[in-house]
């Protein structure tokens, strides 16, 4: 079988892959969400003229030439305006946000003004008209685009809602990734393990990759190496409701790698199986129905490693948000071998030198080591059929963190 590359790889998987439907939630539960309506302001806001101190709401010609003494006539605190009007000569205790009363055109600060006693006051500073007022409409009108389609709802856009008067939004469904283990090897972990077993680990990589993008991980847990036990796990999932199914183990070709079968047996067209890239060769991809399968291969970095590099980005489209890969250019730390016809993702220390980021891989890149993966904090990418390198050349960088 013809080995697929990378880039092509990841264009089939996300062909046709556009984001969901959109749902309506409260507010409060609406944050990273993205937002598939845009939100049109409900309010104009401030909805009136208002103080944006605290002082005095005068008329600027009773104040044009200081000292000017004035008479007060009531008070305006916020969320109760003054039913008059200010006159000649006259003035109205205002606080911060309240409406400006009719006959006013500005405010004087109240460090502006000395208290005389028997409800007289002087200002002693000058002032402009509408100084220290939020006009009617300065933050936004009724009818306005606050927010456009797309947007990820941060504290600010959520706010920003609020004020416009919307108790809920409409949001693009957040995808369900349905996650099956495969293998008689593994148990959970906790476990008390048997001479021939492993703790099941994956899983919790992949999910946590998922949920980095918005998405909803549902860990169905491990099916044995039998036919029936997997094809049971993968209806569960699509009863669920998954958007994407992934499947972790069995994507090989030994005699206990049965994933494709058991897919195929349930209506899944393939779209590739096994790509030119190291690790992870055995990545398979298909259609079963409107759920997307990926089976990821068992080695723990091979499945970590695809995760950031295809089921990321297909979940990130799918919940609506834009993702790109860091890529970074840096120099190499240490020598490299050449490289052959798959694309290499090399884990590596990546640290910044005063000059520059200077990408050192790690002597051994067995995909069974997970410490290693999480030691680093970078993987070095080499394309196929790449030279031999000497530490100092240039190279690329795929962050992780």
């Amino acid at each position: 079988m013809v080995l697929v590359p990378v880039a092509e790889a990841l264009e089939r998987l996300l062909d046709g892959a556009v984001p969901l439907a959109g749902e309506s939630v409260p507010l409060i539960e609406a944050v990273d969400r993205v937002l598939a309506e845009a939100v049109v302001a409900l309010r104009t806001q401030p909805p009136f003229n208002a103080s944006a101190m605290d002082g005095y709401a005068v008329r600027v010609a009773d104040v044009a030439s200081v000292p000017s003494k004035l008479s007060v006539i009531g008070i305006a605190p916020a969320g109760r305006g003054f039913d008059g009007a200010v006159g000649q000569g006259q003035a109205v205790r205002i606080f911060t946000g309240a409406p400006l009363p009719h006959g006013a055109d500005t405010i004087v600060i109240q460090e502006n003004v000395r208290d005389l006693g028997g409800g007289n006051i002087e200002v002693f500073e000058p002032t402009a008209e509408w100084r220290n007022i939020r006009r009617v409409g300065l933050d936004f009108s009724k009818g306005d685009v606050l927010l456009e389609k797309g947007r990820l709802l941060d504290p600010a856009a959520l706010s920003l809602a609020a004020s416009a008067n919307h108790p809920r939004v409409s949001v693009v469904k957040r995808p369900l990734v349905a996650i099956i283990a495969t293998g008689d090897e593994l148990l959970q972990p906790g476990s008390e393990l048997g001479p021939d077993q492993i703790i099941s680990s994956n899983a919790y990589g992949v999910a946590a990759a998922a949920q980095s993008v918005g998405a909803r991980a549902l860990d169905l847990g491990i099916a044995a190496d039998r036919k029936d036990a997997i094809a049971a796990l993968v209806r569960k999932a699509v009863a669920a409701g998954a958007d994407v199914i992934v499947t972790l183990g069995g994507a090989s070709v030994g005699d206990h790698d049965l994933i494709h079968d058991v897919l195929t047996s349930e209506g899944m067209t393939l779209g590739f199986w096994k790509i030119a890239m190291r690790p992870g060769k055995p990545l398979m991809f298909g259609r079963l129905g409107d759920v997307r399968c990926i089976g990821l291969p068992g080695n723990p970095v091979a499945s970590l490693v695809c995760s950031q590099l295809f089921l990321k980005p297909l979940l990130a489209r799918l919940g609506g948000r834009d993702h790109r890969q860091d890529i970074r250019q840096a120099r190499l730390g240490a020598a490299m071998a050449a490289n052959d016809l798959r694309q290499d993702y090399v884990r590596a220390v990546v640290r910044e030198d005063g000059s520059g980021l200077v990408a050192t891989p790690f002597g051994i890149q067995d995909s069974s080591m997970l410490r290693m993966l999480a030691d680093a904090n970078g993987l070095v990418v080499r394309a196929p059929f790449a030279p031999a390198s000497v530490a100092g050349d240039a190279c690329s960088v795929l962050m992780l963190r």
